[in-house]
């Protein structure tokens, strides 16, 4: 009988130990999801489908070097990519846009569940037309599909907004900490490492997730992390996620440029730690607003004409203005034609021999195909800009030579730098921001040996701040106008700083948010 009991256990463990070893080795199942855009709706352009240049499946990972085939973070669960879409910031999305891009969203989870965990790639900052917080709504509809089981967690622009509803429905969530955002990337792969970290040690959702609007509403070029006071108060924002009980501790200055009752700073603290949560929220959120008065532009900011003279005036170069009413990168249309015009239209710049000046940029389709038709070396003749938003200028007049055509920008698609007496005035098919260096040398132009560079761009970012000699930022007009104070707010929340200066303090105490799937606190 012994032996008989004895051959039993054999069998069993040869049959079924592979079984529970194998269960014991099964990696969590992580899908991914989200849509990312930072819409104004002070201009008057609209965003497409299209402009979420969408990945699928298995074409996400590219998107994430954290995620690459040889990457650690890739052989700890079993990814499961739905939708990932990133669009330039731009106008509103259409409804038809949006609901397209969630439906193939849910649909996609759906087909491929169920998961054990989630990580939402979000902006925070997408309007859509006829709908107040998206990515709040986009977040209940995943819910409906993945349940409350699974663990989500968030990544966002320190730029977006979080609503109580989208703070509900995540259970971690984590923003940038520097501005302009040289921490992107990393702070997409904290979100990630994060929730594996609570899959992987059993810990699960955070007990406590503390919530705190501020009513204060402030551009990004006012609120930069290079100087102060900024650059304190973000510097205090990663050791208080680390302390013991603290899952993460974000501070959101919020999106300026859309009209919605979300739009104002945020501070959220989630960890284990109830009463740490709560302290480390009100410290937080005390510490923005009592430095409200000390935020300032971070360059020397001035009208146009202003600008323009100090860089004619100035001894160093490259001279930069930031054009920073249109700047595509905030949500301006991109299309604002008026300094172009204003700059075109100066005396000093006529003659092929004057200060040298690059313009960047101005969309000019129809021109576009003329510098194709007729080549490099030839003259165009046509107009530029303002079919989208020709509030402020009719198109503007370009006659000149065509320097340089390059085809194959994932935004611009097609460019074309055009000389125009001493301005490289550069032109594209759709809009593009100027960022790096590359984006001016393959087009053969050097703006490290240009004596003036105007931008459409609001702080400028790390590749052209090094480059810079000397930096003005310039007033202009456009959707993403940096006189924020005149612009006709009509629906976010009363009072609000700096639109009433005189506010008394508000109430800074942390709310504490229900865990999702659970009943709502009283």
């Amino acid at each position: 009988m012994k032996q008989l009991f004895l051959l039993f256990i054999a069998a069993y463990c040869i049959v079924c130990l592979p079984a529970c070893q194998n269960k014991k080795k099964s990696l969590p199942r992580i899908a991914i999801a989200g849509l990312a855009i930072e819409s104004s709706t002070f201009s008057p352009a609209l965003t497409d489908e299209a402009a979420f240049h969408t990945m699928y499946g298995k074409n996400v990972f590219a998107f994430y070097p954290f995620l690459s085939a040889d990457s650690p973070l890739l052989k700890r669960a079993d990814w499961i990519p739905a939708v990932v879409g990133y669009a330039l910031p731009g106008g509103a999305v259409t409804t038809a846009a949006y609901e397209s891009l969630v439906g193939k969203m849910v649909d996609s989870l759906k087909r491929n569940g169920p998961y054990d965990g989630l990580y939402f790639d979000i902006h925070g900052a997408m309007s859509v037309v006829g709908l107040d917080d998206p990515e709040g709504d986009m977040l209940k509809r995943i819910r409906k599909v993945v349940g409350y089981n699974t663990i989500i967690s968030t990544s966002m622009d320190l730029h977006g907004n979080v609503t109580e509803s989208l703070a509900e429905n995540t259970d971690l969530i984590t923003c940038h900490r520097m501005a302009p955002h040289e921490d992107g990337m990393q702070t997409k792969q904290r979100a990630v490492e994060s929730l594996l970290q609570r899959i992987e040690s059993g810990k699960g959702k955070p007990a406590y997730k503390a919530w705190i609007p501020i009513p204060v509403l402030l551009p990004g070029e006012k609120t930069s992390t290079r100087i102060e006071p900024g650059k304190s108060i973000y510097a205090a924002v990663a050791p208080a996620s680390k302390q013991p009980g603290i899952t993460d501790a974000d501070i959101w200055i919020g999106y300026a440029w859309a009209d919605e009752p979300r739009n104002h700073a945020v501070v959220m603290v989630c960890g284990d730690d109830k009463e740490k949560v709560i302290q480390t929220a009100e410290q937080l959120a005390h510490r923005f607003w009592d430095a409200r008065m000390a935020f300032a532009f971070v360059a020397p900011t001035l009208s146009w004409k202003q600008s323009l003279d100090s860089a004619l005036a100035s001894k160093k170069h490259p001279f930069f203005i930031s054009d920073m009413g249109d700047n595509p990168t905030a949500g301006g249309a991109g299309d604002v034609s008026w300094t172009l015009s204003q700059l075109l239209s100066y005396p000093a710049f006529k003659d092929s021999n004057g200060p040298s000046v690059i313009y960047a940029s101005l969309p000019a389709p129809e021109l576009i195909q003329q510098a194709i038709k007729v080549g490099v070396g030839k003259e165009v003749d046509g107009y530029a800009g303002a079919k989208v938003d020709a509030r402020f200028a009719p198109p503007a007049h370009i006659k000149g030579i065509v320097e340089s055509i390059v085809k194959g920008d994932k935004d611009a698609v097609v460019e074309v730098s055009v000389k125009v007496g001493s301005i490289h005035v550069i032109l594209t098919e759709k809009r593009k921001p100027y960022h790096n260096e590359i984006d001016f040398t393959r087009l053969g132009l050097h703006p490290r040996k240009t004596d003036i560079v105007v931008v459409k761009i609001g702080y400028l970012q790390p590749e052209l701040y090094v480059m810079q000699a000397a930096w003005v930022m310039a007033l202009t007009p456009g959707g993403v106008d940096q006189d924020i104070e005149h612009l006709p707010y009509k629906r976010i929340q009363r009072p609000m700083f700096p639109l009433d200066k005189t506010m008394k303090e508000p109430d800074l105490t942390a709310r504490l948010i229900p865990v999702s799937g659970s009943a709502p606190s009283k």
